[in-house]
């Protein structure tokens, strides 16, 4: 099957982050099995969703991992001109459906190379590795890395994430992590307000310092300009359950603030920083009202920031396969960090332009799915993976 066949596939299963994925992972397993390849599975606790890996060529060291994820955001309150879930060509070189670029249209290349691959008598081995919830989380990721690194004898070495990202080479990924914060304070008459407590009041000071932070963060020189905005950022985004009435002191104030840290900073140390001026706020507070409390949590995961050396043998085979030697980064989350967390030497590369991703009439060129192609074609030279 052509990659555009096998995307018109893909793109028929609506399966959103959160969902059950089992329909759009037995289709994708049933393909590999037809060419006699061992599929292996790693589902959730209850069985509802399950990610897959497979190798294709021999058992030894040094292979690489091509990694995508199954499912996509949802369409609701979007205007689409055609149907997001059949893949649409309107004969001006772009291919239309959600998830034709993040990320169903580097699965599809992938698995239409499978028979190039299994005749090309692969001297190291490829594996193809597909996860599920990555939109909600990336929660998958991790337990699927983990697998791949204990399921096999030999070890692999490499992994390509085909996130978005016009075919060009992305050794740079900033780390994400979104908490929620509740604040309980003291209800009262408004009148009484140096008497009370107003957990408003008080999560205005957290958010105001959270911005601070951020500000330090920059002014003492935390720069690195291969992103954009090129500092961690920190913003709080949805502030809910703030008060009942104009004239009513706030019992309780709950808001949701996310981090995108660059890799020279950690969101864990950011956490510390901020719980050490609640634990100051509280202190202060309790004294007017005993009750007062400050609760964090995580809402988001913490997925990790990616920093890959150019040094590192990845980069060479990342510029071998492309042909582009210049190296980029990006500003979005993805499952790159995590498996480089796992040991993996990762770099990330795919098809299309994440400013189509998460859009309404999303889209990937028939042109980047070629040069996904040829990317993959080069990984076999005379019949032999050379990596």
């Amino acid at each position: 099957m052509s990659p555009i066949q096998i995307l018109s596939k893909l793109i028929s299963f609506p399966v959103l982050g959160g969902q059950s994925n089992i329909q759009i992972a037995q289709w994708i397993e049933d393909y590999l099995q037809s060419f006699g390849l061992k599929v292996v599975h790693v589902p959730n606790e209850d069985g509802t969703k399950r990610s897959l890996h497979c190798r294709i060529g021999p058992e030894r060291d040094g292979g690489l991992i091509l990694s995508g994820h199954m499912d996509v955001v949802p369409v609701k309150g979007q205007t689409w001109s055609s149907d997001p879930f059949v893949l649409t060509d309107k004969k001006d070189g772009k291919l239309y459906g959600r998830g034709a670029c993040d990320m169903k249209g580097f699965v599809a290349c992938c698995l239409s190379a499978v028979p190039l691959w299994i005749k090309a008598d692969l001297q190291i081995p490829i594996y193809l590795a597909f996860s599920y919830d990555e939109e909600i989380g990336c929660l998958a990721a991790p337990a699927l890395a983990k697998h791949i690194k204990e399921y096999y004898p030999e070890k692999p070495k490499y992994t390509i994430v085909g996130e978005p990202t016009m075919m060009k080479p992305v050794v740079g990924q900033k780390g994400i992590v979104i908490y929620k914060t509740t604040v309980n304070g003291s209800a009262g008459h408004s009148s009484r307000i140096k008497r009370e407590v107003s957990a408003i009041n008080e999560a205005s000071r957290l958010i105001l310092w959270l911005e601070d932070k951020m500000d330090n963060l920059i002014n003492s020189g935390r720069i690195d300009d291969r992103f954009s905005p090129n500092h961690t950022s920190i913003h709080c985004g949805l502030m809910e359950q703030s008060g009942i009435a104009p004239n009513v002191i706030s019992e309780e104030a709950t808001f949701y603030w996310d981090v995108r840290v660059i890799p020279q900073d950690k969101a864990s140390v950011i956490l510390e920083d901020f719980q050490n001026y609640c634990d100051q706020l509280t202190t202060k507070n309790r004294l007017r009202f005993p009750g007062f409390d400050i609760q964090t949590s995580i809402f988001h995961p913490d997925v990790p920031p990616l920093d890959t050396r150019e040094d590192l043998s990845i980069v060479s085979l990342i510029r071998n396969i492309t042909g582009i030697q210049a190296l980029g980064a990006v500003s979005y989350a993805a499952e790159a960090g995590q498996f480089a967390e796992a040991g993996f030497q990762t770099v990330i590369c795919g098809p299309g332009d994440i400013a189509q991703a998460h859009r309404a009439d999303e889209y990937v060129t028939k042109d980047q799915l070629d040069e996904c192609m040829k990317m993959l074609e080069k990984l076999v030279v005379n019949n032999q993976h050379t990596i």
